[in-house]
């Protein structure tokens, strides 16, 4: 057995290890932010939400999905080209990008609908359309659901709508945990991450090809603890809604947009976005062949064209889109 000379010098060894790698990934996360496009800042319930905006016209807002940030928008080219006809407004959810998380506080989907809602209030935004990805599909329906007054319309990305327990899932709430999970964030998850980088692009982008800029955007990004740690939440949380939630859709007023890959692999999303269809009769619905869960990225003029749809509905109807 090793003396207690030992011992201590090999505890004291990992000890100096577990400090120079937290400080290593201190170091990287805060150049990944310095290398961002940053917009302006929105002081709302407690948070402080970063935002990029730009155009005219009716109010869009964009919402990205677990583990992206508003790059997801501008790197597809959907930001850009959306705001030669809306007035643009892509968010950093919460614990995201340049947004900050605070802590006491479930950042459930609902939680994040409010947020928004009031964050758009804030910025002068009366009734708006919004788009959702992924994670921020769930929060977008919960904004139409919660906010009828204000949301004119939704798209939805690549949506997980009716979730069935994974409980691969729970496990994802260990990054997010006190003292193991904090030492597990800072030290080894990161390197872990830019490490599976790659995987994880096939893995979303798949079966079409990966977005170089988008990949290269977010790497850093998403493998800062902070970013990690709001990950984690959100996963658990899925899974959580999965265990205790019945979802049902049928009372959402205003016209929605669902658009799904036919080749997602994270999930079914082409039958999620079929059952959903068949739950609002007020939507339209768009399966795209040869894509995957970044649909967005893959083919933007999809989204674009149903963002335009949706417009056109909503306008056709009581709700009126605008600036406040």
């Amino acid at each position: 057995m090793p003396d207690i000379t030992t011992l201590n010098r090999a505890i004291l060894l990992l000890a100096a290890a577990a400090a120079a790698l937290a400080l290593h990934n201190g170091l990287r996360s805060r150049r990944a932010l310095r290398g961002r496009r940053f917009g302006r800042f929105v002081e709302v319930g407690g948070a402080r939400l970063h935002v990029i905006e730009d155009g005219l016209g009716a109010p869009l807002l964009l919402l990205h999905g677990n583990g992206a940030s508003a790059e997801d928008f501008t790197t597809s080219g959907i930001f850009g080209k959306a705001a030669a006809s809306y007035r643009v407004v892509a968010f950093d959810r919460p614990g995201f990008g340049g947004s900050s998380r605070p802590i006491g506080r479930v950042w459930s989907a609902t939680a994040q609908a409010d947020l928004i809602d009031a964050a758009a209030a804030k910025l002068g935004i009366g009734r708006y359309l919004v788009l959702g990805h992924s994670w921020g599909a769930t929060v977008a329906l919960e904004m139409a659901r919660r906010h009828p007054g204000t949301v004119a319309g939704v798209v939805l990305v690549s949506g997980y709508h009716y979730p069935p327990p994974r409980y691969e899932l729970a496990l994802s709430a260990l990054p997010a945990m006190a003292l193991i999970g904090t030492a597990f964030r800072h030290t080894l998850l990161p390197p872990l991450v830019r490490l599976g980088w790659a995987w994880s692009m096939r893995k979303i982008f798949g079966p079409a090809a990966i977005s170089a800029t988008f990949a290269a955007a977010m790497k850093e990004l998403a493998s800062r603890p902070s970013q990690l740690r709001s990950i984690a939440a959100e996963s658990y949380l899925m899974w959580v809604a999965a265990l205790v939630a019945r979802p049902r859709y049928d009372d959402i007023p205003t016209p929605v947009g669902i658009i799904a890959g036919a080749g997602d692999k994270l999930f079914d999303a082409p039958a999620e976005a079929l059952r959903l269809h068949a739950e609002l009769p007020n939507s339209l619905v768009d399966i795209v062949p040869d894509a995957g869960h970044m649909v967005h990225q893959t083919a933007p003029q999809v989204v674009l064209a149903m963002i335009d749809k949706i417009a056109a509905l909503s306008s056709t109807g009581d709700a009126e889109l605008s600036d406040r």
